[in-house]
């Protein structure tokens, strides 16, 4: 069968992989669409550690039952919960399996859904009222969701969150979602508009605002309650502890591509809760399948391009060359 796969860092193509049946306790699933995250082109761009080659990309799952079993008959769209668990390590003793310490995520540690087939236990399967397109977006959204959670966001906190690419959206949808003010924080004016239609109250483009002055007006000097940082930029990991309120919570969900230098005075001096915040959970998963069947999230705008599974290679590569000129990237399977 077919399946879309990187052979080392920089080169990817249509190759053919081993057929794959069902295996036992699991369900046969034809996949339909998968989503490009930021990790695929990390890999494609040779910075993920923590992927070896070859490897077939995606997590981000629309497909539909070939083989039913239980409560799941043939033809019922899913979308998938692409980690492992060990259930042994402390994360998973704690009831909190996203941050595994052996977790392996498909297209990551392991191989990934952009093939026709696959093979997934039952329990990491979710069925919902919507289409492939909605279906690829539950699972990035989910990342944004969790972190909201981690931030313990209440409908009285004012969340300021950076970066409006496909998991910063997932933050601003997940904080707007229980209520909270919602300050959406980019370089780029198209984004910051599809962060409005998200649930974001209030806009700021620093390549032609002052953040802190914005955040000082919008806040009546305080700072937001709860800062999110989803780009992971050493300039953008300070801003998120310098400007939070005292006693407000930092969540973390970007990776620093290099050391960050902090003024730790303010960690003590407003007495800061830092979090980082990993994959999603269960409860995750089934917040975003609810904001997205209640048609509480702008789908179309979010989507930059779908193609189709021959011309993933084409679209990766200009991801990399012009990455501000993509949100959300589909991948047509099946």
């Amino acid at each position: 069968m077919k399946a879309f796969r990187m052979e080392s860092a920089g080169v990817a193509a249509v190759a053919q992989i081993p057929e794959v049946t069902a295996k036992s306790g699991e369900v046969l699933l034809q996949v339909k669409m998968v989503g490009m995250c930021g990790t695929d082109l990390n890999t494609f761009r040779g910075r993920n550690s923590m992927v070896t080659f070859p490897r077939v990309l995606g997590h981000e799952v629309a497909a539909v039952v070939v083989e039913g079993g239980g409560d799941l008959t043939a033809g019922t769209a899913v979308t998938v919960s692409p980690y492992t668990s060990c259930g042994i390590c402390p994360a998973c003793r704690r009831g909190r399996v996203n941050a595994c310490q052996q977790n392996q995520t498909m297209g990551v540690q392991r191989d990934g859904a952009m093939t026709e087939y696959i093979s997934v236990p039952r329990e990491k399967l979710y069925v919902a009222n919507l289409t492939f397109k909605e279906l690829c977006l539950v699972e990035p959204l989910t990342v944004g969701f969790h972190a909201v959670a981690r931030g313990r966001v209440q409908a009285q906190d004012t969340v300021a969150v950076f970066g409006c690419g496909a998991i910063g959206l997932g933050a601003i949808a997940g904080s707007a979602f229980r209520g909270a003010p919602t300050i959406a924080i980019d370089m780029d004016d198209a984004k910051l508009e599809i962060a409005r239609k998200a649930g974001a109250t209030h806009s700021i483009n620093t390549a032609r605002e002052d953040l802190h002055d914005r955040l000082a007006e919008i806040t009546g000097g305080q700072g937001p309650d709860v800062t999110i940082e989803a780009i992971g930029l050493p300039v953008t990991f300070r801003a998120a502890v310098e400007e939070v309120a005292f006693t407000g919570r930092v969540v973390y969900i970007g990776y620093a591509k290099e050391a960050v230098a902090y003024e730790t005075r303010l960690f003590v001096q407003k007495e800061l809760d830092i979090l980082g915040s990993r994959n999603a959970l269960p409860e995750d998963f089934r917040d975003v399948i609810h904001m997205l069947e209640a048609h509480r999230f702008p789908v179309d705008d979010a989507i930059s391009v779908i193609v189709p599974m021959e011309d993933a290679a084409r679209i990766l590569g200009e991801w990399s060359d012009t990455p501000a000129r993509f949100t959300k990237i589909l991948v047509e399977i099946s």
